[in-house]
């Protein structure tokens, strides 16, 4: 444990000393010699602490008896912090998302299923995100008078200004899915997934709500809002609870769900078109 401890400090430390560095490197600074050398050294030595840890626990759970992947995916699971695993899937499937955008792609649609739409309460406010980071790169690199400052303002920018529409992306990419069966795939982007299996719909309508709180928020009772523009549209009664998984790895428990779809009588028909437990 103490191994593991230290591993995890390690890499709490240095990842921000290094995106620092890259962003710098980006923006084209000239950093002294010495400061190179420390974080790479840093750098370095982080990667054989982790390389120590992540082998040992490797070849414990091998044997026990798990096959190669298993092992791998437990080492993993007990070195990084869930968070930031959470966060780095995340930011894979976003910009995935941004090439998948741009040949109007869908993930997780296949023949026969119906996908649902979310997006229209927050698109607006999304591109109205980018006009305003468009603006204040542009105000920035006119009113900022030190070039290393600017440039590294620049790297920040753009690097918002990307997030904002991979974020956008994954959205559209990843609508919610309605299967042949009756299940129900209901989705935010890269952030949430929850399928929902056509025995457990207890009964579903159309009903908007605006609702306060985060984008996923669980109530005392069990009551799950995903909330998309400050409302939903569609309230889902679950017929035994399902366990979801927050956007960063946190587990809770929902006996209703409540969401936003763009065209909600459309989702709430092809739901119903099943037999419950179809």
């Amino acid at each position: 444990m103490t191994r593991i401890r230290a591993a995890r400090i390690a890499v709490t430390a240095v990842v921000p000393a290094e995106l620092g560095l890259v962003v710098c490197l980006a923006a084209g600074v000239s950093l002294p010699g010495w400061a190179l050398a420390a974080t790479e050294a840093l750098l370095v030595g982080v990667l054989l602490l982790e390389a120590w840890v992540l082998y040992g626990l490797y070849a414990a759970e091998r044997a026990r008896g798990a096959d190669r992947p298993a092992a791998r995916r437990a080492a993993v699971r007990a070195v990084v912090p869930t968070q930031v695993r959470r966060l780095v899937l995340h930011e894979l499937r976003a910009a995935a998302s941004l090439g998948r955008w741009a040949v109007r792609g869908r993930h997780g649609v296949r023949p026969g299923d119906l996908a649902a739409a979310y997006t229209g309460p927050q698109t607006a406010m999304m591109y109205g995100m980018l006009f305003v980071s468009v603006i204040e790169t542009v105000g920035l690199a006119l009113l900022i008078p030190w070039p290393t400052v600017h440039r590294v303002v620049l790297v920040l920018d753009v690097y918002g200004i990307l997030l904002v529409l991979a974020l956008h992306a994954a959205c559209v990419t990843r609508p919610h899915v309605v299967r042949p069966d009756g299940s129900l795939r209901i989705r935010y982007g890269a952030l949430f997934d929850l399928a929902v299996p056509s025995d457990a719909v207890a009964s579903v309508r159309v009903d908007r709500r605006y609702p306060e709180g985060r984008l996923v928020t669980l109530s005392e009772d069990g009551v799950l809002d995903l909330i998309v523009g400050s409302q939903t549209t569609v309230t889902l009664e679950l017929n035994r609870p399902l366990r979801f998984t927050r956007p960063l790895g946190a587990m809770g428990e929902a006996r209703t769900v409540r969401f936003h779809a763009d065209d909600p009588r459309a989702l709430v028909t092809a739901l119903r078109r099943q037999p419950a437990g179809a």
